[in-house]
């Protein structure tokens, strides 16, 4: 079946944030700061586990992370609580997060903190970048746009997992709040929050084929659910944004 049942051409995706980890932890020291190599500490883990067992009635067809061991790590824990047989799990490069640039001279965790967030503000800006040097938000958002596409373009299944990043998740938030318009997408993203292991509920109506299937183009966007946590489902004393939350400890 390529369609959500009691629907004629829909789609579902399960876009997750991947859980905790520690951007000043020893694998990003000894990697000389590359992020990629961050794993989920045991936090992220249980909050993992918790989004499994949040998912774990759902028969999910696809399942997608964009390769890195922290978005690995999240989709396996959800897909280890199938409670049927789960999907191969399948990288997607191009929805590996944000290339970031040069902090510069920063002295503490919440100056940090509000420097990344600062530049979520201003993406939409003609060339913005994540940081001094980093990469184009409108290139960002165009790979990230296209992973999703190219996914949603494929046949044979209506329920995916996508085990992605907070700057990734806010462009695709972003993108399809806005009748997924690239267009218009960047306007969007500053008031979006993911927080880790966050789940959001994103479903696409695509056109009919000419031969009554499913079609490859975009109907519609509908977000059913934004930023849902299942380890605490009404928010209590998250009262920091996730940068806030990650870079709240001074490392002096």
């Amino acid at each position: 079946m390529s369609a959500l049942p009691g629907t004629t051409g829909r789609r579902r995706i399960y876009l997750m944030r991947h859980g905790h980890v520690d951007y000043f932890g020893p694998e990003i020291l000894a990697a000389g700061g590359d992020t990629k190599v961050v794993p989920l500490t045991p936090l992220g883990q249980e909050q993992a586990k918790a989004a499994g067992k949040a998912l774990s009635h759902v028969t999910l067809d696809r399942a997608v992370c964009s390769g890195v061991p922290r978005t690995r790590q999240t989709a396996e824990w959800v897909l280890a609580a199938q409670e049927k047989k789960p999907p191969f799990l399948e990288e997607e490069p191009a929805l590996v997060e944000i290339h970031g640039g040069s902090f510069g001279k920063i002295t503490s965790r919440t100056e940090l903190a509000a420097k990344m967030a600062f530049y979520f503000e201003t993406a939409e800006e003609p060339g913005a970048t994540m940081l001094e040097g980093g990469e184009v938000f409108g290139d960002a958002l165009f790979r990230a746009v296209g992973a999703v596409k190219r996914l949603l373009a494929e046949p044979g299944w209506h329920t995916a997992l996508i085990a992605a990043h907070e700057g990734i998740n806010r462009l695709l938030l972003g993108w399809a709040a806005t009748g997924c318009s690239l267009d218009r997408a960047l306007s969007a993203v500053r008031a979006f929050e993911q927080d880790p292991a966050c789940i959001n509920v994103i479903d696409f109506d695509m056109v009919p084929a000419t031969d009554g299937g499913i079609g490859t183009e975009i109907q519609r966007s509908i977000i059913k659910s934004v930023n849902v946590t299942p380890y605490n489902y009404v928010k209590h004393g998250m009262n920091m944004t996730s940068l806030e939350a990650i870079f709240s400890k001074d490392p002096r």
